[in-house]
């Protein structure tokens, strides 16, 4: 491959020679999108030509597009479970794969309330590797000076499972970091933390984000970028030093680290580091005793450079309070993955969160696109499989469904992620993600639908039968003004018998009761990853519901077509409720969750 030696690419000035390649490599991988394309087809059909899955839909072998569009149909997670379901339970005969499956990815999605099983084969990891090691020189063309400092990133893993076979089961995240490609990972001075590995791999929610905290802390001025997977686990980030500050403070004065960190590893690799700093401890407790927390980022560290933080789709609710505590520095999205396939990054890196847009890199996997029309929606049969559109022929400004066939066996397999074009770079498209498709209500990586919210209210609604009260309507809201963020849901009540209503503590009841019904990746979120506060009810005055009808009716809606909204974000709406707030009821304690699957 030729290397431009003038130091510069189609994307900017190069920061280093070093960088010419990579870049030059997305130059051609971009350029060449519909042959790339092709290409990666034909090899996934090729290598897994003899597998149960591709028999079935008489694929015969073949490696092109025409033989595969014909007969391979366009699928969701529940028309693949039976054959997942073998998998887990100890099929080892090819089914999706020529590969051993390696290991199960655990999809933020949910079916039947639990957490997705997404099979993967070991080679993937080297495939998602691939991808991150696109993003640096990329960064590198629009930060300088990246490698003369660390990255604060607040990493963790989540827990994982077994499946009757043996297999794992665990987060996309949580594989990686666990893997060796990350723990041997080759010197990178791009790729230096503050956070040793030992407390980035500590299961124990608080002991990792505590003894990252601290690191962070005693390597301050070091730091060039902060950062964590989601805007919220930042924001979790600095609740901690919030709740935390006196006891860090007292470490770093001490150079002993609190006993409640007690995983031998991590106090190993502190104690090589922790030693007695009074003037650093004193700066800490001036920074944080006070009431004022604006710019807490950039005062406690002042190099910092950019956040790395998804902001995109039901992360931008973060955004201005993100703003807040870091002076309003750039916030960087630079990739877009899931647990199915890792799909690509951004070139701009450091544009506003409201432009940024993700280049698909046609290595990755093959991809195909459902035009999105929510009046006229596309009709998906297995039976006739509908004309989709590949990458190379998406049009400018139109919406789409994500489909991805993939190197593990996934064939045209509906992601559930809805994206609009906005440009091209050469001839690879570059997609807004404008958010998941169904997805009613999401504060972390939980994602709760219409359906699920209905099933927790009908849970939490038997609760007042015996008081002879029914629920009239309700709404509800991801509130992201606390940290962690929490569901709150709006109640209208009809009280049958006023001398005998239900009391505070039976609608507190009502509250877990919601949780209790809601799905797997929720209540992990509330109580293994504490990233999630608890589920709010707040019970508004009769009549409620008619003034947001005739206030939608205002602003255009229809009389006739009306219906509550089963969301709501927009503030006059949601300050209309609140204003009509009665009582306020919590939670009173954590739902059950295991990581064990109910089947």
């Amino acid at each position: 491959m030729a290397v431009d030696s003038a130091l510069s690419s189609p994307l900017g000035p190069l920061a280093c020679e070093k960088d010419a390649i990579t870049l030059q490599l997305i130059e051609e991988m971009t350029r060449n999108t519909d042959s790339v394309q092709e290409k990666v087809l034909a090899e996934i059909l090729s290598r897994n030509a003899n597998t149960e899955y591709l028999h079935r839909f008489k694929v015969g072998g073949a490696i092109d597009r025409d033989t595969f569009k014909s007969k391979v149909p366009v699928v969701t997670y529940e028309d693949l479970e039976a054959d997942i379901d073998r998998v887990a339970n100890g099929d080892r005969s090819p089914i999706f794969s020529s590969h051993p499956i390696s290991e199960f990815l655990t999809s933020s999605g949910t079916s039947a309330g639990e957490r997705k099983l997404m099979p993967t084969i070991a080679d993937e990891l080297e495939r998602r590797q691939k991808l991150y090691d696109l993003l640096q020189p990329v960064m590198n063309l629009y930060v300088p000076g990246l490698d003369k400092g660390k990255g604060l990133y607040f990493l963790f893993i989540k827990a994982e499972t077994k499946t009757p076979s043996g297999l794992v089961a665990r987060p996309v995240l949580t594989s990686y970091y666990k893997s060796e490609q990350f723990k041997t990972r080759p010197y990178n001075p791009f790729n230096v933390y503050t956070s040793p590995n030992e407390t980035i791999l500590c299961v124990d929610s608080f002991q990792s984000m505590y003894s990252q905290m601290l690191c962070g802390l005693l390597m301050r001025e070091e730091v060039l970028r902060v950062g964590a997977v989601f805007a919220s686990g930042l924001l979790r980030a600095i609740r901690f030093l919030q709740l935390n500050w006196k006891q860090l403070a007292q470490d770093i004065a001490s150079g002993i680290l609190n006993p409640r960190v007690s995983d031998p590893s991590i106090r190993n690799c502190i104690s090589k580091i922790l030693k007695p700093n009074a003037e650093l401890a004193e700066f800490v407790v001036k920074e944080c005793e006070g009431d004022n927390w604006e710019g807490i980022i950039t005062r406690i560290w002042p190099n910092t450079k950019y956040l790395d933080v998804i902001v995109t789709g039901a992360m931008a609710q973060y955004i201005p309070t993100l703003d807040y505590y870091s002076g309003g520095l750039p916030k960087a999205c630079t990739m877009y993955a899931s647990s199915e396939c890792y799909f690509g990054l951004n070139l701009k890196p450091m544009c506003k969160p409201s432009e940024v847009c993700y280049t698909i890199m046609p290595n990755m996997g093959y991809f195909e696109f459902i035009p999105h029309d929510p009046v006229n929606p596309v009709q998906i049969s297995r039976d006739s499989p509908p004309h989709l559109v590949d990458l190379a022929d998406v049009e400018l400004g139109k919406e789409y469904e994500l489909v991805i066939t993939t190197y593990a066996g996934l064939c045209r397999y509906r992601v559930g992620d809805i994206l609009q074009v906005t440009g091209f770079h050469n001839s690879a498209p570059q997609f807004k993600f404008v958010r998941r498709k169904n997805v009613l209500l999401s504060i972390d990586s939980d994602k709760t639908d219409e359906s699920e919210l209905q099933k927790a209210i009908e849970s939490a609604t038997a609760l007042l039968r015996p008081y002879d009260t029914n629920l009239v309507e309700y709404t509800s809201f991801a509130d992201t003004k606390t940290i962690p963020g929490h569901y709150v849901i709006y109640w209208e009540l009809l009280v049958k018998e006023p001398a005998n209503p239900p009391s505070d503590e039976v609608l507190n009841q009502c509250c877990l009761a919601m949780e209790e019904s809601l799905n797997s990746v929720y209540r992990q979120c509330r109580v293994a990853d504490n990233s999630i506060g608890p589920l709010e009810i707040r019970v508004v005055k009769n009549g409620t519901f008619e003034e947001l009808m005739d206030y939608a009716i205002s602003r255009g809606a229809s009389i006739n077509q009306y219906k509550a909204p089963r969301c709501v974000n927009f503030t006059p709406i949601v300050e209309l409720l609140d204003s009509r707030v009665v009582s306020v009821h919590f939670s009173p304690t954590a739902p059950y969750w295991t990581p064990e699957r109910r089947r």
